[in-house]
């Protein structure tokens, strides 16, 4: 057995793992994150895409001992104080899902695209989502879904710098 720390979620976590357990059932099995899905155990369909530290990365490929002094995000620690992620609410808004099973992997990608590229383009967006598969649509909801994110985080942004601007004015 071996001994990991992580902070997943923003939360500190400590636990003793078998050295073989993968970064997906840690977080599925041992954390009880089961927003972070299991789809094929071989890194092709992406519905398992977390971030560590700030880079996605197919936690079915990841051994948890190979994270451990790292931090985490999965899906469930997207959302603010009850308020949905911009990326979650574009999925919501643009009906960027059908089934859902992919849509954690999706946003996690989304959302490692756009700390890259706030204002990515229509390809940008294709080429960000490349690893991750959808059974269900036409990737053309989903597109639409990233690009209503990007605007709303553009737009606050530019929120909450307008107000410092203007005290910086006077």
């Amino acid at each position: 057995m071996a001994r990991i720390t992580l902070k997943v979620n923003g939360t500190q976590h400590e636990s003793e793992v078998e050295p073989r357990v993968l970064l997906v059932h840690y977080l599925r099995d041992v954390l009880g994150l089961t927003g972070t899905h299991v789809g094929c155990d071989t890194s092709q369909c992406g519905a398992c895409t977390v971030m560590l530290d700030g880079r996605t990365v197919k936690a079915c490929n990841v051994l948890a001992v190979q994270a451990d002094g790292g931090e985490v995000t999965t899906i469930e620690g997207l959302a603010r104080d009850g308020k949905l992620h911009p990326l979650q609410e574009g999925f919501w808004e643009e009906h960027g899902l059908q089934c859902g099973f992919c849509t954690p992997g999706m946003i996690l990608s989304a959302w490692g695209l756009l700390q890259s590229n706030p204002h990515p383009d229509e390809h940008a967006i294709r080429l960000g989502l490349e690893g991750n598969l959808c059974r269900c649509t036409g990737y053309h909801n989903i597109v639409k879904a990233v690009q209503h994110a990007a605007k709303k985080l553009a737009e606050s942004k530019s929120e909450t710098a307008a107000p410092a601007r203007a005290a910086g004015s006077r």
